[in-house]
């Protein structure tokens, strides 16, 4: 067979997504990510300020100046 991976985006769709596959008896495992969630949110929260124009962004070549 195939293995399928799945990105939920939150617990709601994991939840929705273990209870199907319960339902259908299909074997799956969980992994949890290595990351700690704050600081995952942080890096994103960044990630979209700098979209937004706030912050500094400092280009590579600049980096050593």
């Amino acid at each position: 067979m195939e293995t399928l991976i799945v990105h939920p985006k939150n617990k709601e769709q994991a939840s929705a997504l273990k209870a199907v596959m319960k339902a259908l008896k299909i074997d799956f495992e969980t992994e949890k990510s290595p990351y700690n969630a704050e600081f995952v949110k942080d890096i994103l929260q960044a990630r979209e300020d700098i979209k937004n124009g706030k912050g500094v962004k400092i280009s590579v070549e600049d980096l050593w100046k």
